[in-house]
C-alpha cells in the first residue's frame, strides 16, 4: 500500500507536465473533442510505456534507474509549426523517424555530446520556451479566432490562473509545490465551471474502455524539415536526460558507465519510437520527479515501476483523459504562460553560466537566438532560395538551432582555437600554481 501511495505521487507530480503537451498541441492542430481525448489518452498511457522501459535493466535497453519518463516540452513548438505547415501525420512521421535516430546513434552519442554544450542547448531551449509564449498569450485570451477573444471573462480566467500558481509558489512548499499548476488547472477548471464556461459533453460522451490504434491520425508522412527538426529536439532531449541519469545516479550512490548510458538512450528511443507509432510523443526525463525522490528520500525502482503501470491502466479509460478536455482555454493559457516561462527561464539559467566564460559565447548566443527569433517572427525571409537550403531556414528552431552548433564549431572546435584553449588552459594553470 505504501509503495502503491509513493508511485501515486511521482504520478501526480509528473501529470500536468504530461497532459499539457497533448492539450496544447492538440488545440492549436484544430482536433476534434474525441480526438483530443484519445491524444490525451494515449499520451498517458506511453509515457507509462517509455517509464517501464527506462526503469528496466536489461543487457540492450534501460538505465535500471528510478526515473519517470513524459513527453518534452522541447517538442512543443515544433510540432505546432510542423502541424501547420504539413499536417499531422508528418509530425509522426519525423517522431518515427527521430526515434530510430536515437535507437541508431545511442552507442556512441556520448561522442556526439560534445556538439551540444550549455551555451548550444541552453540557446536552443531558450529559443524553444520564447516562441512558446505567442502561443500561451494567445489561449489566455480565449484561443486565436475566439469570438470572445480577449474578454474580461477570458482574461479573469487566465490571469487569475497565472495569479494562483504565483501565489501556490509563493507559499506552499514540497509535494504541494511541486504540482502547483495541476492544483491551479483544477481551481481555474471549477471557477469557470461555476461561470458556466465549461461543457462537460466530453466525459459524459467518453467510453470507460478503449484500445489504442497505431496510426490513429493516419498514415505518417516524412519531410526533409521536420524531420531535422524533430532530431535536434531528440539531441536536445537526451543531453537533458543525461543531467537526470547522473543526478539519480549520485542520488541512488551508482557510478554509471557508458554502457549504462547507452542503454538509458537506446530505451528513450525506442520509446519516442512507439510513440510516433502510436501518435503519441516524444520522451525525456522528468526532473521534477528527482526532485520529489529527494523531497522523499525513497530511491527504489519498484515505486516507479507501479507510476509506470498507473500511468498504462489510465491511459486505457478515455473518461479519465476526457476530464483534462474540458478545460476552458484561457485557464489552460495562464498556466501556459507560467510553463513557457519557466522554460525560458531554464534556458537563461543553462546559458548564465556560460556567458561571461568568453566573448565567443556571447556571440553564438546572440547569434543563435536573434537567428531563431527572427526567422519566426518573419518566415518569409528565405522564400526565395532553394528548397534544399530551406529545410535549414524555413523554421525558426531549426535556423537558430544549426545557427548555434555551427558557431560554436568555428569559435570552439576548430584546430587553431582548440591549440589557443590549451595554451590559455596552460597558462591559467601555470599562474594558479604559482
Amino acid at each position: 500500500m505504501k509503495t502503491a501511495a509513493l508511485g501515486f505521487q511521482h504520478l501526480l507530480a509528473m501529470y500536468a507536465g504530461a497532459i499539457l503537451v497533448p492539450l496544447i498541441v492538440g488545440a492549436e492542430l484544430g482536433l476534434t473533442t474525441e480526438q483530443l481525448t484519445y491524444l490525451v489518452a494515449i499520451d498517458i498511457l506511453m509515457c507509462g510505456v517509455a517509464t517501464l522501459l527506462q526503469v528496466m535493466n536489461s543487457r540492450f535497453i534501460g538505465i535500471g534507474l528510478p526515473v519517470v519518463l513524459g513527453c518534452t516540452f522541447t517538442a512543443v513548438a515544433p510540432m505546432i509549426a510542423i502541424g501547420g505547415e504539413y499536417g499531422i501525420s508528418a509530425i509522426y512521421g519525423a517522431i518515427i523517424v527521430s526515434g530510430l535516430f536515437v535507437v541508431i546513434v545511442s552507442g556512441f552519442f556520448g561522442k556526439l555530446v560534445r556538439f551540444f554544450p550549455p551555451v548550444v542547448t541552453g540557446s536552443v531551449v531558450t529559443i524553444i520556451g520564447i516562441t512558446l509564449i505567442p502561443v500561451a498569450i494567445n489561449n489566455l485570451g480565449g484561443g486565436e479566432g475566439a469570438a470572445d477573444f480577449g474578454s474580461f471573462t477570458n482574461i479573469t480566467l487566465g490571469f487569475g490562473t497565472l495569479i494562483f500558481i504565483i501565489l501556490m509558489y509563493r507559499f506552499t512548499t514540497g509535494f504541494v509545490k511541486s504540482i502547483s499548476i495541476l492544483i491551479a488547472l483544477g481551481v481555474g477548471t471549477i471557477v469557470a465551471g461555476l461561470m458556466g464556461r465549461v461543457d462537460f459533453s466530453a466525459v459524459a460522451e467518453a467510453s470507460y474502455f478503449h484500445m489504442i490504434h497505431p496510426f490513429y491520425f493516419g498514415t505518417p508522412t516524412f519531410e526533409w524539415s521536420a524531420i531535422i527538426t524533430m532530431i535536434l529536439v531528440a539531441m536536445v532531449s537526451l543531453v537533458e536526460s543525461t543531467g537526470v541519469y547522473f543526478a539519480l545516479g549520485d542520488i541512488t550512490e551508482r557510478k554509471l558507465t557508458e554502457k549504462d548510458l547507452s542503454k538509458g538512450y537506446r530505451a528513450e528511443g525506442l520509446a519516442i519510437f512507439l510513440g510516433g507509432i502510436f501518435n503519441a510523443f516524444q520522451y525525456t526525463a522528468f526532473s521534477q520527479n528527482v526532485g520529489l525522490i529527494q523531497m522523499t528520500g525513497v530511491k527504489k525502482r519498484r515505486v516507479i515501476v507501479v507510476t509506470g503501470i498507473m500511468l498504462v491502466v489510465l491511459g486505457f479509460i478515455p473518461k479519465i483523459a476526457a476530464v483534462t478536455t474540458i478545460i476552458p482555454t484561457a485557464v489552460l493559457g495562464g498556466a501556459m504562460l507560467a510553463m513557457f516561462g519557466m522554460v525560458v527561464a531554464q534556458g537563461i539559467k543553462m546559458l548564465s553560466a556560460v556567458i561571461t566564460e568568453s566573448p565567443e559565447n556571447s556571440m553564438i548566443i546572440a547569434c543563435s537566438i536573434g537567428m531563431g527569433l527572427g526567422v519566426t517572427v518573419v518566415p518569409e525571409l528565405f522564400a526565395q532560395l532553394p528548397n534544399a537550403v530551406q529545410i535549414l531556414t524555413s523554421n525558426g528552431i531549426v535556423a537558430g538551432s544549426v545557427t548555434a552548433i555551427v558557431l560554436n564549431i568555428v569559435f570552439h572546435m576548430t584546430p587553431k582555437r582548440q591549440k589557443e584553449k590549451n595554451v590559455t588552459d596552460t597558462a591559467a594553470s601555470l599562474t594558479k600554481e604559482a
